[in-house]
């Protein structure tokens, strides 16, 4: 998801939940995605998992951004639309693991555990360095609104 702000592109990153990303946050952050099912379309699937980690059913025009591969060979296929929200009111779904390691206790953390909209100079920093040429694609897609600098 990107909003235009003041001018502004501004592009929705989510951060990882979970105790592993805790302190982690340069680097850190990713657009909403997740894995796709054999039988699932892959556009319904990226809709499916954005709705899953913000609590949002995407809708609108979807631009596409095309594939990347990240570090550890997982495949990405991105789209982009254009809406808005309050990062601060999105509900994520949650997963659960043994924490701490090896105790025996299993305990529940957000798929993601906060969001925000940052502008594309910004989301560059933020977002995983294997995802960065998504950021680069969006910007090459919709261009920057007159008067925008980052």
């Amino acid at each position: 998801m990107y909003r235009v702000r003041a001018g502004c592109v501004e592009l929705l990153l989510v951060h990882p939940g979970g105790p592993f990303w805790t302190k982690k946050d340069a680097a850190a952050w990713s657009i909403p995605k997740g894995e796709v099912p054999a039988e699932e379309d892959e556009l319904d699937a990226a809709r499916r998992e954005f709705s899953e980690e913000t609590g949002i059913f995407p809708q609108g025009e979807f631009i596409p951004l095309g594939q990347i591969v990240q570090k550890g060979g997982k495949v990405v296929q991105a789209w982009a639309f254009e809406g808005d929200c309050d990062p601060v009111a999105l509900k994520s779904n949650t997963f659960t693991m043994e924490w701490p390691p090896r105790s025996g206790k299993q305990q529940e953390f957000p798929e993601v555990d906060r969001a925000a909209f940052f502008t594309l100079e910004e989301a560059r920093k933020r977002i995983n360095p294997g995802q960065a040429a998504l950021v680069d694609a969006l910007e090459r897609l919709i261009g920057r609104p007159k008067g925008q600098t980052d």
